[in-house]
């Protein structure tokens, strides 16, 4: 071992008990201070050792990323496919760092070429636009304490959830709603992935978004006996009886079965609580629901199943497969382009959003699944937009593009009114269906 690169490692160990910095002074210092000794024990503090020399490592902050690699090697760096300039080396270690602008907006991949060869990377690093961070002026609405809804049509079953309502939120004026699954991933205004909160309040407050009431919901917890007509399938999915193990198997239970029944439970059961506290406006044209994941597959079948309840919808990273699928048991969500094609158009605006590195796995191919819901959205002229870029099974593309994606959901939003008839954009029915081009092999 060369001294330099032993001089490196007791480095590493003598601030291996250093705290992380946040991600903006670390770009800065990146930046203003470049190859020191700071920045060595600040990136070997912040980023996990590991992943320095997998070369996964990436910071964002107001469209400027932060890359960093440790090898011995000269490496170049690659941005959407795209070299993005030199990397600095850091005197005295094998870490190399480059400071990069990003489109804010939208999702960025990202990887190394060392010695001619492709290494590390990945494809979900988040670029926010200024409506994602608080403007000065702006002021901050209030998240409610976590509550606890028990319900009947769930046998038993128990769900947190948490309401956000922005300043301008008046009880004594009816205001809209959004519902969004898997709500406490959303509700952290400091999360370094998912800025909702922020972006709730600045639009709200420049009027591009009505005042609006937000519910979080989480999927529910099992408590129900064991002759509970949901227990065997709990207890199927689960095979543990941990709390855990019981919340991931209601959750396929809520949200990928295809029924109404989760529709109901909102309607009927946790939305007629949360009416009780807040005023809201029961017109499915002043509603949306959104999801993530199998919450965004809940939140569709909630809207198709009940329009009437829900005309706006927000979809992230569906998993338009056959999860729940059991021949002459269950459908799956991959029938749901079927569906869109031959079953009676819904009065739906419907914004879709997934990457080319989603998911492939026995249940289906999640990206080549939402391209073909696209495509039958589009044949049956909905109200709708297919954002499609480069990333995997994350919020990172989704929540980048949350301005513009609750933007988009809620224009021409009218107060005055309790319904309009969606219709395709004109712009949409001139363009091609959507197609695959093979770009990952030879």
């Amino acid at each position: 071992m060369t001294k330099q690169f032993g001089c490196f490692l007791f480095s590493v160990l003598a601030i291996a008990a250093a705290e992380k910095m946040p991600t903006r002074e670390l770009i800065d210092m990146a930046i203003q201070k470049g190859d020191s000794a700071q920045l060595r024990e600040a990136l070997v503090a912040t980023a996990p050792p590991a992943d320095l020399k997998a070369g996964t490592v990436s910071l964002s902050d107001h469209a400027q990323g932060l890359f960093a690699v440790e090898t011995a090697s000269v490496p170049a760096l690659f941005i959407d496919d795209k070299p993005a300039g030199g990397m600095k080396q850091i005197s005295g270690s094998p870490l190399w760092f480059a400071v990069a602008p990003l489109k804010p907006g939208r999702g960025h991949s990202f990887y190394y070429v060392i010695d001619g060869k492709k290494f590390g990377g990945k494809a979900d690093v988040p670029s926010f636009g200024p409506d994602s961070y608080l403007k000065p002026g702006v002021t901050r609405g209030k998240l409610s304490e976590k509550a606890v809804f028990t319900s009947k049509i769930y046998d038993g079953m128990q769900s947190d959830y948490w309401v956000y309502t922005p300043a301008q939120y008046d009880p004594s004026k009816p205001a809209a709603l959004m519902v969004w699954n898997d709500g406490q991933q959303f509700i952290n205004r400091d999360s370094a992935s998912i800025r909702l909160l922020d972006v709730i309040d600045n639009l709200t407050q420049e009027r591009k978004l009505p005042v609006i009431v937000w519910v979080f919901t989480m999927p529910g917890i099992a408590t129900m006996p064991e002759g509970s007509p949901f227990y065997s399938a709990v207890q199927k999915v689960a095979k543990a009886d941990t709390q855990a193990a019981r919340t991931a198997a209601l959750r396929g239970v809520e949200y990928e079965t295809l029924s109404d029944q989760y529709a109901r439970f909102l309607k009927d059961e946790l939305l007629t609580e949360v009416q009780s506290k807040y005023n809201i406006r029961k017109d499915g044209y002043s509603r949306a629901i959104a999801g993530l994941s199998s919450g965004a597959l809940g939140a569709f079948t909630a809207a198709w199943e009940q329009p009437e309840q829900f005309n706006r919808v927000l979809l992230w990273v569906t998993p338009f497969t056959s999860g729940q699928w059991q021949p002459g048991v269950h459908d799956g969500g991959n029938i749901y382009p079927f569906k869109i094609r031959k079953e009676p158009k819904r009065n739906l605006r419907i914004w879709i959003q997934d990457g080319c590195e989603d998911a492939e796995n026995a249940n289906g191919s999640v990206p080549l699944q939402n391209i073909e819901m696209a495509n039958s959205l589009k044949f049956r002229e909905y109200d709708f937009h297919f954002s499609f870029g480069v990333g995997g099974h994350s919020p990172m593309q989704g929540s980048s593009e949350l301005p513009e994606s609750l933007s988009w959901l809620w224009r021409g939003y009218d107060s005055s009114t309790t319904h309009d008839v969606y219709a395709m954009d004109e712009k949409e029915k001139s363009q091609r269906m959507f197609r695959v081009h093979i770009f990952n092999r030879e």
